[in-house]
């Protein structure tokens, strides 16, 4: 990945490129070991209901939907983006650490804060894609980032089946903290980004928040496609999101009657397909554009959300070892293809501001997910199966939405380029 530094294309480093796809890995130890399997476990074996878990992740989801756009404008303005990793990742690894080490209501709060701190470093993390790749291999890139980092769930996973026995939950959340300390730790250090302009004044201040999210999202309504975009995403992760942040568990181990090992095995095997995704997606989406990988992405999404259904209407458990595997497959290439279609329609100038948008989308649908899952479930008394009918629905729904955004590469203007803009060192 080195390249002559004094050409006007920027050729990003090595050590830049493995600390980026590192941080990944960490950030993946925490999304589906935490997040996605040990923590709604716990709650499961503390009888505490699905609705407290809704609560919880959406209340941490409206203070991200209020932050992102202020946080990625700040990313916008720093010099180096990379430095407001430190005090959102240190915010997440803190809260995980004490995860399950008191009562359940303190737990629950101090998730929330986990959740709050992993999903704003998350919105730095995607603003720095152009740094670590060039038009021509964005899609690989971000392909590795997400193949690797779901190595990091086979780590979390390996924690879990390791200590978990033994030692407890408590000891699962304080080893996954530590690990996820250590992997992000390069990306603080190593990460060298393009040239910037010298930001003029003083950054966006967090009081405005309110007031930054809005005029984000007006400036946003000025480019071709954004928006639509925003929207489409928003309905596919309220789908993506509800199941991997914890709801999928609960979905296996109620309607299928899978143990708690049955459930790492099968996390275990979607994580190896999750891996061949992401690469494989990420190769795809360089040669035939993020539009087409991430629609056939939704597509397998639909086909294995409704084979959960089945296998739960009829009887048919072992359904789910077939479908598993093709649902880490789609999950591996929907986050390799759908960050490099933001970043190719978005302008250079606002990148952060408007992965900020990208993120709060996703944070938002975070928000609704849960909560309609919680109400089909705890209010309407309704089969789980309904409530992953639903979710079937806004995949759909998303879908349509995306048909009207074009993934070609924009000519932007000076004005638009110039946050980003290579120069000549």
């Amino acid at each position: 990945m080195t390249g002559d530094r004094s050409t006007t294309e920027w050729q990003p480093q090595t050590r830049s490129v493995v600390s980026w796809i590192t941080y990944d890995l960490a950030n993946t130890i925490f999304a589906l070991g935490v997040a996605g399997l040990y923590f709604p476990t716990w709650l499961t074996e503390n009888d505490v209901r699905d609705e407290a878990l809704s609560w919880t992740v959406s209340s941490a989801m409206l203070v991200v939907i209020l932050l992102s756009p202020w946080i990625g404008a700040v990313s916008d303005h720093a010099t180096k983006r990379s430095r407001l990793l430190i005090p959102t990742t240190l915010t997440a690894v803190t809260a995980t650490f004490f995860l399950a080490s008191t009562s359940v209501a303190v737990s629950l709060a101090i998730y929330g804060i986990a959740l709050i701190g992993f999903n704003l470093g998350g919105v730095v993390y995607d603003a720095l894609l152009p740094d670590v790749s060039t038009e021509r291999d964005r899609g690989r890139i971000s392909g590795w980032g997400v193949g690797i980092g779901y190595v990091g769930s086979i780590i979390a996973v390996a924690a879990g089946s390791l200590l978990l026995d033994a030692y407890g939950y408590a000891t699962v959340f304080r080893t996954i903290a530590l690990l996820f300390l250590v992997f992000a730790t390069p990306a603080f250090l190593f990460i060298e980004e393009r040239p910037r302009p010298k930001p003029e004044g003083r950054g966006p201040s967090p009081m405005r928040s309110l007031h930054q999210l809005v005029l984000t999202w007006r400036r946003a309504a000025t480019y071709d496609g954004i928006v639509r975009f925003l929207v489409g995403r928003f309905l596919y992760t309220d789908a993506i999101n509800t199941l991997i942040g914890g709801f999928l568990a609960i979905f296996v181990i109620q309607e299928l009657d899978f143990s708690d090992n049955e459930v790492q095995l099968l996390l275990g095997i979607a994580i190896v397909t999750a891996i061949v995704g992401g690469i494989v997606g990420g190769r795809l989406t360089d040669r035939y554009g993020p539009r087409r990988v991430l629609f056939g992405a939704l597509y397998i999404w639909i086909v294995t959300m409704v084979g959960g259904i089945l296998a739960a209407t009829t009887g048919q458990p072992a359904l789910a070892w077939a479908i598993g595997p093709i649902g880490g497959l789609a999950l591996g290439a929907t986050w390799a293809s759908d960050r490099v279609y933001m970043a190719r329609i978005s302008p250079p100038r606002y990148l952060g501001e408007f992965y900020g948008l990208y993120a709060t989308v996703g944070r938002f649908a975070t928000v609704l997910g849960p909560l309609i899952w919680g109400v089909i479930v705890n209010r309407l008394n309704l089969p789980r199966t309904v409530a992953m009918a639903a979710l079937v629905g806004f995949i759909m729904a998303g879908r349509i939405v995306l048909g009207g955004v074009s993934d070609e590469v924009r000519e932007w203007s000076p004005a638009d380029a110039g946050a980003t803009a290579a120069e000549s060192d």
